[in-house]
């Protein structure tokens, strides 16, 4: 079989290629490679809203508490919430189920090292090793793992061990959130687009806490509306709500809240590169950001190099995924990285992307200099850029074929320095993204084009 890690974790069609029965096998192999030297481990579990999560959760409780380890059950919070909470309840590991941006019916498992912090490739192929061979640990009597709690806003709490308080969890995380805004956000109207996911209760929560006038729209998850023509994915009805409010600004958030795209007063589009540049610059001004660097990957915009360039700011880059960018950020000790995708990290913060705290900080810098987000984002001047997605067999050998590398490099030496080609497997999904950005939208649509039905034909 191909790696089990992708870009984000373990993820694929819930109770079909992610079943229960490896949902068990990753966690306890998982808590087998985490928790050595702990007499008695913890680790914390959420969950996003989709039906499949509760069978899942179920499974991974199961191999978790087979392996020894106690699990503290956080409900259903945004994954960076679980991943701050790992830190804060100093557990051994965290796991976080959820597909993040994907359709209901595909489900995740995502798992987080002491302090919340995304494991590293060594880590993930130590992890994958002992679930290929189906070798674990299995102790007996009172060494099993036990249940602790499981609570949520108004929840039922339970600790068996008497030595965690579960109590406010959510609202805990909510006080975390506006503690990292810095500013008051009163006299701001925002639309926020939950997805009906995991920001759904606390992400409005969240922005009214720190001062917002918030209007929440697909915030009733039923666990099978996750994503549904709404959130990040689909901004049409975030734009509308805005226009139709006349709100400052639209927020949407993805299924597990750790990606945040927003829209100006007008409803126009503000993606992820707008964003880390609007961050930038005020945590420039500010003093905040470490080097006068920012952190982004090879699928950032040439825009943003142009506009951080005459800041003073210079831009790193990285492969894609937002655990490259922290790897980064953490080696470098940076303090602002992102993806254009709307994945946006601030170590001192969070250890990884945080949608409610990106909306927030944004707002912030709108409050701070009493600018629409429009007059913020016009920082960034975008470079045409054409992007398709095309389905394979194998996208890894496709990607690596002699004739798709070769006609890359005719088409970067074609653009010279007027544009650039970037041609990547999808990390979660059987696609290659074929990306060409140009000055000239006609031959960037060309050599797009061109490269997309050579890599359809391998």
């Amino acid at each position: 079989m191909g790696r089990l890690f992708g870009t984000d974790g373990v993820r694929g069609l819930a109770n079909d290629s992610l079943s229960p029965e490896l949902a068990l096998q990753v966690s306890a192999a998982a808590a087998q490679v985490l928790s050595r030297g702990k007499k008695r481990a913890v680790a914390v579990v959420g969950r996003d809203p989709r039906a499949s999560g509760e069978m899942l959760e179920a499974a991974v409780t199961a191999g978790l508490t087979a392996a020894g380890v106690d699990v503290l059950s956080v409900g259903v919070l945004p994954t960076p919430a679980v991943a701050y909470l790992t830190g804060v309840y100093d557990a051994c590991l965290g796991v976080m189920i959820s597909a993040s941006h994907n359709p209901m019916p595909d489900n995740g498992i995502k798992i987080f090292a002491a302090g919340g912090h995304k494991l590293d490739d060594a880590i993930e192929d130590r992890i994958e090793a002992l679930v290929t061979a189906g070798t674990f640990a299995r102790p007996t009597g009172a060494a099993i793992g036990r249940v602790l709690g499981r609570t949520g806003l108004g929840g039922h709490v339970f600790d068996a061990n008497d030595r965690y308080s579960l109590e406010g969890t959510h609202e805990r995380y909510v006080e975390h959130l506006v503690e990292a805004t810095g500013r008051d956000l009163s006299g701001l109207t925002v639309v926020v687009d939950c997805a009906n996911g995991a920001a759904s209760e606390v992400g409005p929560a969240a922005y009214r806490e720190a001062g917002a006038t918030v209007i929440a729209i697909n915030a009733e998850p039923d666990g099978l509306n996750i994503n549904e023509g709404c959130g990040s994915t689909h901004l049409n009805q975030v734009q509308h709500a805005v226009r139709e409010h006349g709100a400052d600004l639209g927020l949407a958030h993805d299924g597990d809240a750790d990606r945040c795209l927003a829209v100006d007063g007008n409803g126009a589009v503000v993606d992820g590169d707008a964003i880390m540049a609007i961050l930038a610059l005020a945590m420039r001004d500010s003093g905040e950001l470490a080097a006068n660097t920012l952190v982004a990957t090879v699928m950032s915009n040439l825009g943003l190099h142009i506009a951080m360039r005459g800041a003073g700011i210079e831009v790193r880059t990285t492969a894609v995924g937002d655990r490259y960018v922290l790897e980064d950020l953490r080696n470098g000790g940076f303090t602002l990285g992102g993806e254009q995708s709307g994945h946006v990290v601030f170590p001192k913060f969070g250890t990884t992307g945080d949608g409610i705290l990106t909306g927030l900080r944004l707002m912030a810098r709108m409050a701070e200099t009493g600018s629409s987000l429009a007059e913020l984002a016009a920082v960034v001047q975008t470079v045409p850029q054409i992007l398709i997605n095309v389905p394979v067999s194998d996208k890894a050998a496709v990607a690596s074929a002699p004739s798709v590398r070769e006609a890359v490099a005719d088409a970067e030496r074609s653009l010279g320095d007027t544009g650039r080609v970037l041609l990547r497997p999808s990390g979660t999904e059987q696609l290659v993204r074929v990306m060409v950005e140009a000055t000239d939208p006609q031959a960037a649509q060309r050599l797009a084009d061109d490269l997309a039905k050579l890599v359809a034909a391998v």
